[in-house]
């Protein structure tokens, strides 16, 4: 589920075609916040599919993790009733669940007293409400729960669903994660970073690496994948796996002040963490999906580990959210999705056509679509506070 694209076949090429995602606010009447450009999947506050009986206990976050798993489940042919529920786990994550919801419900509480809060307050702004949820409609009752990382989170949640099925804790795991971060209460607390663009130009709001950045566009949506073992999969008749979560390395940013520590030194050592627990050399990474924060001091961090591990220009860099915007928690999954797909398709897709990457930072950032062979990709997360995240995903079939 993402602003330029709903289900994996429109959103994959519209990453291909560099289509934008970005535009005006519409959820609500914007006057007065600096940002002027988001990436929004629908105006609606409901979203079409979704259950009427679900649709007044959840937020727009949860609504897009319940979309996105139908799609999920149907591609992967899987049937949840032919398993055992508690073979059967949930590991999502989230960076501020249901804003919205708990805003409204907070206005009802505020203007027209206690009796106008309704009972689904309690759960539905709540951060594990997407994880509930998706258990409850799919009686999965194995190991459940939610990884809070910012964008990094992403990555963790896969990581930790992976740690599940080597662990043999489940056959099979619901991972990945979403956001809704656009209603006033969210987007206040986001500015307070002082990292988003406040361009109202779409097509030069977000611009990693480039020698014009200005910060990121906050955007909703993200994604939802099935994670088994390959033993479980191939018994269960699937020939065509997107790919493998082949290492993860995840960690932490040095205090502030810290005597010769560095961010890039942290974020370099998850990268290298996760390329051992993969079993890869640097040369043998093929693509690297960025974090790509948007920002020159944080665009300078990754850029300076990117160089590090792999030398100045050594891997092409790519960062399709730049046309959709940053999801935070469902940005890194949607980034996971967007390598599996480029492995199976040989092709590298677009930063998008109105970054270029400052000559600087020796990153090959890739504008258009590049055809290659590619085999093993790196997705890179790094989340507001400290979260360093790296996850490896191979091609089984190239």
């Amino acid at each position: 589920m993402a602003p330029n694209g709903l289900g994996t076949k429109e959103f994959w090429a519209a990453v291909l075609e560099g289509r934008s995602g970005l535009g005006p606010v519409t959820h609500f009447a914007a006057d007065g916040f600096p940002v002027r450009t988001v990436g929004e999947v629908f105006a609606d506050d409901t979203l079409p599919g979704v259950d009427p009986r679900l649709a007044v206990q959840t937020d727009r976050w949860s609504q897009f993790a319940l979309l996105a798993t139908e799609e999920a489940l149907a591609d992967a042919g899987v049937r949840p009733q032919e398993f055992s529920p508690y073979d059967l786990a949930v590991i999502t994550a989230s960076s501020s669940g249901g804003n919205a919801f708990g805003q409204r419900e907070i206005a009802a509480l505020w203007s027209k007293g206690p009796r106008h809060v309704g009972p689904y307050q309690s759960i539905a702004w709540f951060y594990a409400a997407t994880t509930g949820q998706l258990s409850i409609r799919h009686g999965m009752k194995g190991p459940c729960g939610v990884s809070v990382a910012e964008q990094a989170g992403g990555l963790d949640a896969i990581a930790q669903a992976r740690r599940a099925l080597l662990h043999g804790d489940a056959a099979l795991v619901l991972t990945g994660g979403t956001e809704a971060p656009l209603s006033p209460y969210a987007l206040a607390c986001q500015t307070a970073s002082g990292r988003l663009s406040r361009s109202a130009d779409p097509e030069r709001a977000y611009l990693p690496f480039d020698a014009a950045a200005h910060g990121h566009v906050p955007g909703e949506g993200g994604a939802i994948l099935v994670l088994e073992d390959e033993e479980g999969a191939r018994a269960r008749g699937v020939e065509a796996p997107y790919g493998e979560i082949a290492g993860h390395g995840a960690t932490f940013d040095p205090a502030p002040g810290t005597p010769g520590a560095s961010s890039s030194g942290a974020l370099s050592r998850a990268v290298r963490l996760a390329l051992a627990d993969a079993g890869v050399r640097p040369e043998e990474v093929d693509v690297v999906f960025a974090d790509a924060a948007g920002t020159p001091e944080l665009d300078r961090a990754e850029a300076d580990s990117l160089s590090e591990v792999f030398g100045p220009f050594g891997v092409p860099v790519t960062a399709p959210k730049a046309r959709y915007g940053r999801l935070y928690a469902g940005g890194a999954p949607l980034d996971v999705v967007t390598a599996l797909l480029s492995l199976q398709e040989q092709v590298i897709p677009p930063t998008g056509p109105g970054t270029v990457a400052d000559a600087g930072y020796g990153v090959d950032l890739v504008a258009e679509p590049r055809a290659a062979r590619l085999r093993t990709a790196l997705v890179i997360a790094r989340g507001h506070g400290g979260f360093n995240s790296a996850l490896v995903v191979r091609s089984l079939t190239q």
